[in-house]
């Protein structure tokens, strides 16, 4: 199921919205107070000029009749009725009826105030309603472009949190505003984490590789007194002891260098098959396991896939490995491969102890080894994540409710595009 990225509620819309909705208010609001002010100002304008307005009718106003008698005063011209010019609203007056002589300049001046200030606030109202939806939409258009390199710097840094390399960089453009600065300092963030990574990277796998030649020789001057008998009885379990630590070194050094070509993304990708790598992975542990006491399945069908071979046989050798050592002796081990939609899998179950939900995302860090320590160094785990998330791929741990762990692998099928070729 798909959630959205801006869940909806209360205070929950997301910034484009809430951009609108205020630049929309405050035309809105400015627009009404200036609708008020334009009415106001056109009454009181017209008010100043009502004896100018009345005068242009063509007779001062005390010369009209007063609307409470029906004589005419002295010296007044009678106009006859059929030469009156009837306002609106009188028409249904008889002409020369008293009732038509109420109808004064001043009532005339009313009536003209109130259509002219009526229409005027009609008219504006329907501007300043289209203008708001027009201010509306340009405010959700600007706002968009202006969004637009924002999503680019989410998006990316999604991407990055997502994946297994710090290559990719934003490089925004248009114009240099905080927008820009936000990408560029994101960028600059990226360079350093990436060459810090790099050097560390570099310096694991350089310091391993050296390591490896004084080792060696260490080993071979202890296996040949020993060899040859010529090792003091009394000394030789000292011997044998600094041996094993040898052993134990070596076998350090080889992983921590797999650890650091699963995470330098240079891979060797090559046509595979999952279920080839865990044929290889139960046929090279069927000694151990046998030792152990465990019994390994192995349900093989084809998994297709573009990957480094080296290291995807690695993931099963070391998922294998894994469900072997922390299991109990008449315990299980079952390895499946198979396509799942565009996607095949790599998956790994066991019986054992009872893995705590919460502790489950602690097995995949380096050098744990969990509540027991075993003979392994705790880098089984962290391997397989580093050449999965190298090939882009997805690891889903799930405990197991009568105990032990079930590890499934989800990598690009073939011709998927996994990533980090070299």
């Amino acid at each position: 199921m798909t959630r959205s990225r801006f869940p909806l509620g209360p205070g929950r819309l997301p910034l484009r919205g809430r951009l609108t909705l205020v630049t929309t208010a405050v035309f809105a609001v400015l627009g009404c107070g200036v609708l008020a002010l334009n009415w106001l100002s056109s009454r009181q304008l017209i008010e100043a000029n009502r004896d100018l307005v009345i005068a242009s009718a063509g007779m001062p106003e005390a010369q009209f009749p007063d609307p409470g008698t029906t004589e005419v005063p002295p010296g007044t011209v009678e106009v006859p009725p059929e030469t009156v010019d009837v306002p609106p609203g009188t028409a249904d007056v008889p002409p020369g009826s008293a009732q038509a002589a109420l109808t004064t300049p001043a009532e005339a001046f009313d009536h003209f105030q109130n259509a002219i200030l009526g229409d005027l606030l009609t008219r504006s109202a329907l501007l300043l309603t289209v203008f708001t939806a027009l201010a509306a939409l340009l405010a959700w258009w600007a706002s968009h472009r202006s969004l637009h390199r924002l999503h680019q710097v989410t998006g990316a840094a999604r991407r990055i949190s997502a994946g297994s390399s710090l290559d990719e960089r934003l490089a925004l453009e248009g114009p240099y505003d905080e927008i820009r600065e936000l990408g560029d300092t994101f960028d600059a963030m990226l360079d350093r984490l990436d060459r810090s990574f790099t050097a560390q990277r570099s310096f694991t796998a350089h310091a391993s590789h050296e390591l490896r030649t004084p080792l060696t020789v260490l080993r071979t001057a202890l296996e040949i007194p020993l060899a040859q008998g010529r090792v003091p009885h009394e000394l030789r379990p000292t011997v044998l002891r600094a041996l094993d630590a040898n052993v134990r070194i070596e076998r350090l050094i080889a992983a921590l260098l797999t650890l650091a070509r699963a995470e330098s993304a240079a891979l060797a990708l090559r046509p595979t098959d999952l279920a080839d790598t865990a044929r290889a992975a139960a046929h090279d542990l069927a000694d151990e396991a046998r030792t152990a006491g465990v019994r390994v399945t192995l349900d093989a069908a084809d998994a297709p896939v573009d990957g480094d071979p080296a290291l995807l046989r690695q993931v099963a050798l070391n998922l294998l490995a894994n469900a072997v050592r922390h299991n109990h002796p008449g315990g299980t081990a079952v390895i499946v491969t198979g396509t799942a939609g565009d996607r095949v899998f790599l998956e790994v179950s066991n019986t054992g102890d009872v893995v705590p939900p919460e502790e489950v995302p602690a097995l995949f860090a380096p050098f744990h080894q969990g509540r027991e320590r075993g003979s392994g160094f705790g880098l089984g785990l962290a391997v397989v994540r580093a050449i999965s998330d190298t090939h882009h791929g997805e690891i889903v741990a799930t405990p197991r409710a009568g105990g032990g762990l079930t590890v499934r692998v989800l990598l690009p099928g073939r011709g998927g595009g996994a990533a980090g070729a070299g």
